[in-house]
């Protein structure tokens, strides 16, 4: 399942823009008084300002090349300050054979950088920016998580591992949706727990994911 275009919401737009163009050095295809968009790997990313809510924040995954963790680590947190849990800053995910780091960015984003040895998408060159692969995941909060996941069944949404009545992933590992409960404890957040905002997602060959509280909404444009 590939993440074509994610929207977010953000009350602090100008900061968002100097992050991810400046610090993590993203390729900015769009900027408006209202909205900017940046392009991470193949997925383009959108942050729109908004007045509704004080400080809305997500999290979201950007794969990086399988044989490059450690130095994605040295990058990332050359320039932005690692998120660590229980004295470590990075995390191995055994049952997903996956190495990730995470961050937070202007909005209080947990941004994830995640290795996913599954995928065997390794470069021979030094890493920089250009290396990202694309959002790989997008964390969405519901009140109760099991009728949502199911309703995203019926999109032709498959569960990529079985989880519980919290957390369930959805999709394969090029793009997941995560569905989570509210007020569930994000990893590696700083303790952030999980809030509903809205959010949009594009995906490939299914269509535009519009979720409101609770609820999906899917169209074709």
């Amino acid at each position: 399942m590939y993440i074509d275009q994610v929207t977010l919401l953000t009350s602090k737009l100008h900061e968002m823009k100097t992050f991810y163009t400046s610090i993590v050095e993203c390729e900015l295809l769009e900027d408006e008084i209202e909205h900017f968009v940046v392009k991470i790997g193949s997925t383009n990313l959108t942050f729109k300002t908004t007045n509704l809510y004080d400080e809305p924040s997500y999290h979201f995954a950007i794969n990086v090349p399988d044989n490059k963790f450690r130095e994605v680590k040295d990058w990332v947190s050359s320039r932005v300050p690692l998120i660590s849990e229980d004295g470590s800053d990075e995390v191995f995910f055994e049952s997903w054979n996956a190495d990730s780091i995470y961050c937070e960015d202007p909005s209080g984003n947990i941004v994830e950088f995640i290795a996913r040895h599954h995928l065997k998408n390794g470069v021979t060159h030094s890493f920089s920016a250009k290396d990202f692969i694309c959002i790989s995941e997008v964390g969405i909060v519901a009140d109760e998580v099991v009728p949502l996941v199911q309703k995203l069944n019926t999109m032709m949404i498959p569960k990529w591992k079985e989880g519980s009545d919290s957390f369930v992933p959805l999709g394969d590992e090029h793009g997941l949706l995560i569905v989570v409960k509210k007020d569930r404890e994000w990893y590696f957040s700083n303790h952030k727990k999980a809030k509903f905002y809205p959010v949009e997602v594009s995906i490939k060959d299914i269509g535009i994911l519009r979720f409101a509280k609770g609820d999906v909404i899917q169209s074709d444009q």
